[in-house]
C-alpha cells in the first residue's frame, strides 16, 4: 500500500478563539476538545460536525484580513435554511448564487476574523 495521509484538519489562527468558536457553532459545529491557558482563556479548540473538522488557535499577532491566502469551502444539506439562520443572527450573507461549479447554489460569508467561507448546497 502506498504511504498517504488519511485526514486533513485546517488549523486557523484567530484573534479570539471563543468568539470564532461561537460563530462556527452557528454552522452546527460542536466542540470535540479544547485547551485553556492558566487564566481560563480559550487558546485552542477542535470543532466537528459530521465530516467537517476545524481547529482554531489564538493568533500571536493581529489577523490581517487582506493577508489571508485561504478560503474555506463548506457544504450544507439545506443551504437556504442555513442562510436564513445566519441572517437572523446578524451575519452578512450573500444571496444564493448558482455558479457553474455549484449549480445547486452557493453563498459567501465572512467569519469574525474575515476569513471567507463559501458554502455550497450538498447533494
Amino acid at each position: 500500500m502506498k504511504p498517504c495521509v488519511t485526514g486533513l484538519i485546517p488549523l486557523v489562527h484567530v484573534q479570539d478563539v471563543q468568539r470564532s468558536a461561537d460563530f462556527y457553532r452557528l454552522l452546527g459545529m460542536e466542540v470535540r476538545e479544547s485547551l485553556r491557558n492558566r487564566f481560563g482563556v480559550l487558546e485552542w479548540i477542535d470543532l466537528v460536525c459530521e465530516r467537517a473538522q476545524l481547529m482554531l488557535t489564538r493568533a500571536s499577532v493581529p489577523v490581517v484580513a487582506g493577508q489571508q491566502a485561504v478560503l474555506f469551502y463548506l457544504y450544507s444539506p439545506d443551504l437556504p435554511a442555513l442562510r436564513e439562520h445566519l441572517l437572523a443572527k446578524g451575519w452578512n450573507v450573500s444571496s444564493i448564487a448558482y455558479p457553474e461549479h455549484m449549480p445547486k447554489g452557493e453563498v459567501r460569508v465572512e467569519d469574525p476574523d474575515r476569513y471567507v467561507l463559501l458554502i455550497g448546497q450538498a447533494g
